[in-house]
């Protein structure tokens, strides 16, 4: 058994060898260009979050300019409801302090 297990091992060592040439050969770049590859992705990924950022920012911008626009509209409408709603108790109020007038005249004759 002792002869499988170093022919395992020294297959094991010639099979990490090999791979490492072959990775050596193989490398895309020069670590300095993987580094600015690396960098440009950072970059890229840098521009695409502040754009995302910004596009948020200004939905958010616009919904609330939208909600501030109704709710004026709404305040507004209230207080003309408000406005004709006091009118007509003030009418009312008229109405009945003159026929109390009338009364308290008949009371005074």
């Amino acid at each position: 058994m002792s002869g499988r297990s170093s022919d395992s091992i020294l297959a094991l060592l010639a099979g990490a060898a090999i791979g490492v040439g072959i990775g050596i050969l193989f490398a895309p770049d020069k670590g300095s260009k993987t580094r600015e590859k690396i960098k440009n992705g950072f970059d890229d990924l840098k521009d695409e979050v502040q754009s995302k950022f910004n596009s948020v920012e200004e939905e958010a911008k616009e919904k609330f300019s939208q909600t501030k626009d109704e709710l004026k509209d709404t305040v507004e409408n209230l207080l003309s409801k408000s406005s004709y709603k006091a009118e007509e108790a003030i009418s009312f109020l008229e109405e009945k302090l003159a026929e109390l007038k009338k009364q308290n005249a008949k009371l005074q004759k």
